[in-house]
């Protein structure tokens, strides 16, 4: 055991460095040229928040792994050679938590300041808003601790007599499995309802934190998870289905193109008005409303602009580019069933796992163990794949949302070209949603990560805590998820395959 425990440590520290340098990689390669040697400190807090979110997410599986170095012990206590999941947890979450509710908007705050004030003003109006948000929700969590922060275990009380201790255990039986001649005392099956009590006990501060982060997370994670976990492949299978055909003629090419030099003028002089409005100090809700507007029809302008040069490729290796088009379609086409796929598995794991009572089959759970079985770290491997799947099924519900929605701020994540707000927003989003996705997971997976710390910090107190347990015992959020991805399902069966008609001339709202 020792040296699996060894073995565990030096994976955990190896996976660890990997995620930071894929971190700083996926930053280096989606900032936007603006922010190239510039704005330290938000791609500081972008990196730190990339790794704590996928390393959240792989702890799960490290602490399946863990908890099988002890199997052969008796009980968890009895192996000392475990990591101390239960710290690195509320470590992890805790960190998380400083992360989404101060650092991250400390951060957008400064970014998104007015460029014409000093550094030393832009961090002082950041701060005086940290420490504003910081107080009432250091107010808001003293007061709900201090009132409702107890857990509710329903635990089962049992009393007997003493009885001498049998010379022979012969005369026990299914029919009397008890040493007293009375009524089965000791049978816990048989035992009256009013046996049934409630032990009552405060949960610690850390957990409570990790708690109500956790339901913040999973009222976002239900309505951008649910959407996503649709939309993320049907998105690409239609992608596909509206595709260009054929390359266009050099006329329709300079038709199209005129018309997207009129929409461009008309969104620049739209942001020009917005800015004048800004200096001078109107920045009320319809100032705000324009802004998302103007944001959305460039977004929109920008993916014309790609349509477009995908039907109509120039330069020397025109034909090489549309082949490479074509191809990009079919790998949509490809990754789009294999995400429909895993959509389902989940879906369906959900219903019959979770949602129906008893079970009616494991499920993916077996698939795991199974994979287990083929080799060590296949099922994990695989599990963690499932989890990753729904962070990135967050992400494009988003997506989704913001485009449709003009109550939802968009923040798309492109190559080469995003800005450090949408960066800190989406890392945000991510490292909510996170432990959302964890405490889903060790739900939805509660029979393959058994007797690890995550079921018992997700599994056992946040689910007995006062006011939130029942959200968890009448399974709201997951009816929540699967509802929202039927509905999508239905919204791209009926809107899905028609394409995007262009919009008409662009206006302020007055």
């Amino acid at each position: 055991m020792g040296d699996f425990n060894l073995a565990l440590v030096i994976v955990a520290v190896v996976v660890s460095v990997i995620v930071l340098l894929v971190s700083v990689y996926l930053l280096v390669n989606y900032q936007h040229p603006d922010d190239a040697n510039q704005a330290y400190f938000p791609k500081l807090v972008v990196v730190l928040g990339l790794t704590v979110a996928v390393l959240s997410i792989l702890m799960l599986p490290a602490d399946v792994a863990n908890r099988q170095a002890c199997r052969k012990a008796v009980y968890n206590g009895a192996c000392n050679l475990t990591l101390p999941m239960k710290t690195l947890w509320l470590v992890v979450y805790i960190v998380d938590a400083v992360l989404v509710f101060l650092v991250i908007p400390f951060a957008m705050f400064y970014y998104e300041g007015d460029q014409d004030k000093s550094v030393g003003k832009r961090l002082r109006t950041a701060l005086i808003w940290v420490v504003a948000s910081a107080v009432v929700c250091g107010l808001v969590l003293g007061i709900l601790y201090g009132l409702v922060g107890k857990v509710d275990f329903t635990v089962r009380h049992l009393s007997s007599s003493v009885e001498t201790f049998p010379n022979s255990f012969s005369g026990l039986s299914s029919g009397q499995p008890c040493i007293s001649s009375l009524p089965r005392q000791c049978a816990a099956s048989t035992a009256p309802s009013s046996s049934l009590t409630t032990w009552t006990m405060r949960a610690t501060f850390p957990e409570y934190v990790v708690a109500l982060t956790t339901i913040v997370g999973s009222v976002l994670f239900t309505i951008f998870g649910g959407v996503g976990i649709a939309c993320l492949p049907l998105g690409l299978i239609f992608s596909f289905v509206r595709r260009p055909k054929a390359v266009i003629t050099r006329s329709q090419y300079i038709k199209e193109a005129t018309e997207l030099g009129k929409k461009a003028r008309e969104l620049k002089k739209a942001a020009e008005a917005l800015h004048q409005e800004e200096r001078s100090g109107n920045k009320g809700r319809k100032w705000r409303k324009n802004v998302k507007a103007v944001e959305k029809e460039l977004l929109l302008l920008e993916d014309d602009m790609k349509a477009l040069e995908e039907m109509y490729p120039q330069g020397e290796q025109a034909e090489t580019t549309w082949a490479f088009t074509v191809l990009g379609y079919i790998a949509k086409l490809i990754f789009g069933v294999v995400g429909l796929i895993i959509s389902i598995a989940w879906v369906a794991h959900i219903v019959i796992y979770l949602l129906i009572d008893p079970p009616l089959s494991s499920f993916l759970n077996e698939v795991f163990i199974k994979l287990d079985d083929v080799w060590g770290l296949l099922g994990t491997a695989a599990f963690a794949f499932f989890c990753f799947y729904l962070l990135i099924a967050v992400i494009a519900g988003e997506m989704m949302l913001g485009l449709k929605l003009v109550f939802i701020t968009i923040h798309p994540m492109k190559w080469g070209g995003t800005l450090m707000n949408s960066f800190l927003f989406n890392v945000g989003l991510i490292l909510l949603c996170s432990i959302s996705v964890i405490q889903f997971c060790a739900t939805a997976f509660a029979y393959y990560a058994q007797a690890t710390a995550a079921q018992e910090i997700f599994g056992h107190t946040l689910q007995s805590l006062r006011g939130i347990k029942y959200l968890y015992k009448y399974n709201v959020f997951q009816y929540g998820f699967v509802a929202l991805a039927i509905l999508t399902l239905f919204y791209y069966a009926i809107f899905g395959w028609r394409k995007r008609k262009p919009t008409g001339r662009f206006q302020l709202s007055n």
